[in-house]
């Protein structure tokens, strides 16, 4: 498929996948890829429709049939063999064509016929004349009944009826697919097309199925990419999932750290380590209990013995000689002299790896839920929210693009700050072992956090200051010209500044931080601010909230962090917007106010 990845034709599939994803009918298609936020940027895949595929999956048996000599049927099952890639059939084919042969049940000339008028079918022994029956290269004659019922049987089957060899068991020649669509009725032929186009896709390295429901479109990718890199595709139906790993999209994440985050969400162990974590097995008939209320006092439900809650004892053994109902003296001077048992231990090392994950899970889920109500009020605010900002302003909704642009990066940043927990989680998880993950943890927090702040900023003008706008002026009948051009211009301003705050977060979370001893060698790492939430072993910040001004520092340094929080001693800050201008700028360079004094 060399001629199917020329620059040329990158260029033009990419201005194909541009046009569709700007189409009229999907202006606001408002989810969450890498590439859908400036029309300018190429994106590295292309969406294909059905008749797309079937084209490009003939163009590839055609190259190979007239490079090889192959007719069409034999053309597609070498290029089956090989995932259609049409470089390595003609490698395999040069280098041991006898090989490719066997492999895929060609022969080289047919077999002789035998000159009989009949022949005995090899399935059911009746005799028939030899003109009633039919055979593959092999010669192998069977009945048109029993043809019919062992083509059948094998497009039920499913796919692997695309690779069909001769009936007769010992014979592993491949039956060519106009003899098999011969014996089938046109229900199976359907089936048997299908099958052909799908495995065009699923078989390809290079594309992939839309994971979106009730969609058939194709994605092809374009470029060179490592088996494991994640790649978010933004179909045209707006669905957003990881070439790689067909999950929903999660750039700059690893595959396989989602993999193993979200089969920890759904596994059981998390409830096996609650109940480690928050029950003792009854010390004569080992059910677990839950301690419910203060005392230390315990009744087994089940077989109603009594004991304490701390040491296991019995409790006749326990009194105001122990310390009475609410602390027990002997589990005290147990634990002054180490005398901790493997089960105490293992409850306190599974509570504390159960408030770890509790931690990140927390922060992920409301990062989640607040990327789903953003997406909800975007659809509002693209329908009459935006016809009646349009009547408020006298601006044409083609003029008012720069709302949706913004409602387009909160969700997408949305997205990509809730998979920097699981990031998070699975990143530090050793740094009690490995000392060097505290200072990689404390620099992946500041940039979590002036993403996170610069993002909550962002998703607050966009809602409440719009809402705010619209109903402030609903009743004079139009919103000033010098204040709606205030707002449009902080709006794009924070907008800006978000994407490249999330740009930076997610290019050093894609090259990790096991390089910044180096980089920031005898250089203090910004403190997290005041009030930020430290909770947990590995802190990732405090929990979003699920709307607008949605906030949870990831740790990293306050909104006043000083002037050389991003910068050398010379840049600033600015106050409104958050953005680190240069220090010879006297102005904003996203928002334009001046600089302060």
């Amino acid at each position: 498929m060399d001629s199917d990845y020329s620059e040329e034709a990158y260029a033009a599939s990419s201005s194909e996948g541009d046009a569709s994803m700007l189409s009229s009918d999907d202006d606001y298609a408002f989810d969450n890829a890498a590439a859908q936020f400036s029309s300018k940027s190429k994106v590295p895949y292309v969406i294909l429709r059905r008749e797309d595929v079937a084209q490009r999956q003939q163009k590839a048996i055609n190259e190979v049939t007239s490079v090889l000599g192959l007719n069409s049927d034999e053309a597609t099952r070498v290029l089956r063999r090989f995932k259609w890639d049409v470089n390595r059939v003609n490698e395999e084919w040069f280098s041991d064509v006898d090989a490719v042969r066997r492999a895929v049940g060609l022969l080289e000339e047919p077999a002789a016929e035998t000159p009989r008028a009949s022949a005995k079918c090899r399935i059911c022994f009746d005799e028939f004349p030899k003109a009633s029956m039919h055979a593959g290269p092999c010669r192998h004659y069977f009945c048109g009944d029993c043809w019919r019922g062992y083509t059948h049987e094998a497009v039920c089957s499913g796919p692997a009826c695309l690779d069909l060899r001769c009936p007769l068991p010992e014979c592993k020649v491949a039956v060519p697919s106009p003899l098999v669509l011969q014996q089938l009725p046109p229900g199976d032929v359907a089936k048997y097309d299908t099958f052909l186009l799908r495995s065009f896709v699923e078989d390809n390295r290079v594309m992939s199925w839309c994971t979106g429901a009730n969609c058939d479109a194709a994605v092809q990718c374009l470029v060179e990419r490592a088996p494991e890199e994640p790649l978010d595709v933004l179909c045209t139906c707006t669905t957003t999932f990881c070439f790689n790993c067909k999950e929903e999209a999660h750039r700059p994440v690893a595959c396989d750290t989602v993999r193993k985050w979200v089969t920890k969400n759904s596994a059981e162990s998390e409830n096996l380590n609650w109940i480690l974590a928050n029950t003792k097995p009854c010390p004569k008939c080992h059910r677990p209990i839950e301690k419910n209320q203060g005392c230390m006092h315990m009744t087994c439900s089940q077989c109603r013995h009594e004991f304490c809650w701390l040491c296991n004892g019995p409790w006749g053994e326990h009194g105001e000689r122990t310390g009475g109902f609410y602390a027990c003296n002997r589990f005290e001077v147990a634990a002054k002299a180490g005398e901790y048992d493997d089960e105490a231990r293992r409850r306190d090392n599974a509570k504390a790896s159960l408030e770890r994950y509790m931690h990140y899970f927390e922060r992920w889920d409301a990062h989640n839920k607040a990327r789903d109500k953003a997406r909800q009020e975007a659809a509002r605010t693209a329908g009459e929210a935006l016809e009646a900002l349009s009547d408020l302003t006298r601006t044409p909704t083609s003029q008012l693009r720069f709302i949706m642009d913004a409602w387009a990066q909160v969700i997408e940043c949305r997205r990509s700050l809730k998979w920097t927990y699981a990031y998070g989680y699975y990143a530090f998880e050793d740094e009690m072992t490995r000392p060097e993950l505290g200072r990689q943890r404390a620099f992946f927090e500041f940039l979590q956090g002036d993403a996170e702040r610069s993002l909550d900023q962002l998703h607050e003008v966009a809602e409440m200051r719009l809402r705010a706008l619209r109903e402030e002026y609903a009743a004079a009948g139009a919103i000033p010209s010098d204040v709606f051009q205030d707002f449009r211009k902080r709006l794009i301003g924070l907008t800006d500044v978000t994407r490249s705050f999330f740009d930076k977060l997610v290019k050093q979370l894609e090259k990790g931080f096991a390089g910044i001893e180096r980089d920031f060698a005898g250089e203090p790492l910004p403190a997290p601010a005041a009030g930020d939430d430290g909770a947990g072993p590995s802190s990732g910040g405090g929990a979003a909230a699920s709307g607008a001004g949605a906030s949870g520092s990831g740790g990293g340094g306050g909104a006043a962090a000083g002037k050389k929080r991003r910068g050398g001693g010379r840049d600033w800050v600015c106050s409104h917007c958050t953005l680190s201008n240069k220090g010879a700028s006297n102005d904003c360079e996203a928002c334009g106010l001046p600089r302060p004094d």
